[in-house]
């Protein structure tokens, strides 16, 4: 029960009862969020996974005020704006070859939805209906019914067990079971002709930041192609950058039939979301008879303000040396968890491109773990935005993150054992 003053608001993946205050922020700049009473907070995670340049980026923000004073909103279907087609254009020259047509939405979740909505309709209207998917363990794909569904199911998902449909699922290609994962699918595959594969190339990311390799996706993308089946990549977190290249399939020379994309499309600052697609997919759906149509909207979609961001974005990655940052970024992220992988009060040191990962050695592992609520407390104490997965402490800093403010996180971390140990938070 909630007290008269307290706010009315519902917080996404909070337990209010162990959580009663939030930390109010009235501004942010680069990759410092700056609290109501003056106190300045290292944002680590990129708030999400979403910020990408960094805070208030000013040609993302300028693009923001120009478009707001010339077209705020008009709806998609029968209309386009310039925004949402330079866009489109830019995004298919960026991402791996063959990708043709550009769907938006605007969250993660939903470019998933859009992207099992494109499969099942292609086999559909190519007359062959196949409704199977496969998916992969410990995946995560968001909060809708559809990303539920072909994630992993847990505590996230039992509750709303009843409303997901079934799907065919492969183990993680763990270092040295690689092969496993790859005869699963193959054999998933000529069990019952299989719509879609759906993965987080290279890198799982709320299932625990888990890597595999390039080889075991490129695997994964030939056992497709031999069995007909479309090879979804979900690079809603994987995407600008993360892995060291704009896009991880890109990285591991993987072309997926249907890609999706969001968090970093506008650089963090507005919600915008895309599902890209080979032109055979959106020819299935082109067809005089309006049965054939694509049946899915918003009413924001290509929403021209958060368009013209996500262009102001591109610019930045065209003109900017993004290269080097992220490069500049990765060799600053493993020279500090190096530091820390001989530490026997830790496991498993990782990383991916900028982003690194550890795990905390403690008896109660797993995301419902006590120490992630009280790792997330003590690290805010010392000034840096953590969001620990359990025992798995990651870090996924904006690109503008500094050699000091690393320093600042990872001595946060190196501390944290000790301080958890002796009662701190």
């Amino acid at each position: 029960m909630t007290s008269g003053n307290a706010s009315p608001i519902w917080h996404p993946f909070t337990q209010h009862a162990l959580q009663p205050e939030m930390v109010p922020v009235s501004g942010a700049r680069g990759a410092w969020l700056k609290t109501r009473d003056g106190g300045l907070i290292l944002d680590a995670i990129s708030s999400w996974w979403v910020v990408t340049h960094g805070h208030c980026h000013p040609r993302i923000v300028g693009a923001i005020e120009e478009q707001a004073r010339r077209l705020d909103q008009v709806i998609f279907a029968g209309f386009t704006h310039a925004p949402a087609e330079m866009l489109a254009r830019g995004l298919i020259e960026m991402v791996p070859v063959g990708l043709a047509h550009v769907f938006y939405s605007d969250s993660g979740s939903t470019s998933v939805e859009v992207a099992l909505k494109m499969a099942l309709g292609y086999f559909r209207n190519i007359g062959a209906p196949r409704q199977r998917i496969v998916a992969l363990e410990y995946g995560y794909h968001g909060d809708t019914v559809g990303g539920m569904s072909v994630g992993a199911r847990g505590v996230f998902s039992a509750t709303y067990e009843p409303l997901l449909f079934d799907v065919a699922r492969i183990p993680f290609p763990a270092e040295g079971r690689e092969q496993a994962t790859i005869d699963a699918f193959d054999a998933a595959c000529a069990t019952e002709p299989v719509a879609a594969l759906i993965v987080e190339p290279l890198i799982l990311g709320a299932g625990g930041m888990r890597i595999y390799s390039e080889h075991v996706l490129r695997e994964l993308k030939r056992v497709a192609e031999a069995h007909g089946a479309l090879f979804i990549a979900d690079e809603v977190m994987t995407g600008w950058g993360r892995t060291g290249e704009p896009f991880a399939c890109g990285k591991a020379g993987v072309a997926p039939d249907i890609l999706c994309t969001a968090k970093g499309i506008t650089g963090g600052s507005l919600p915008l979301a895309a599902t890209l697609c080979t032109s055979p997919i959106f020819e299935a759906h082109h067809s005089t008879d309006r049965a054939k149509t694509f049946f899915h909207s918003s009413s924001y979609t290509a929403n021209p303000i958060a368009c013209a961001a996500a262009v102001a974005n591109l610019d930045i990655w065209q003109t900017e040396p993004m290269g080097e940052r992220l490069a500049a970024l990765a060799a600053m992220q493993t020279e500090r968890l190096s530091a820390l992988a001989g530490d026997d009060r830790f496991a498993c040191a990782r990383q991916i491109g900028t982003i690194t990962a550890i795990d905390l050695q403690v008896p109660d592992a797993g995301y419902l773990a006590g120490v992630g609520p009280r790792l997330a407390r003590f690290f805010l104490e010392r000034e840096v935005l953590l969001r620990p997965l359990g025992n798995t402490i990651y870090v996924m800093p904006p690109y503008c993150v500094s050699s000091a403010d690393l320093d600042l996180v990872y001595a946060a971390i190196a501390d944290a054992p000790d301080a958890l140990a002796g009662g701190s938070s």
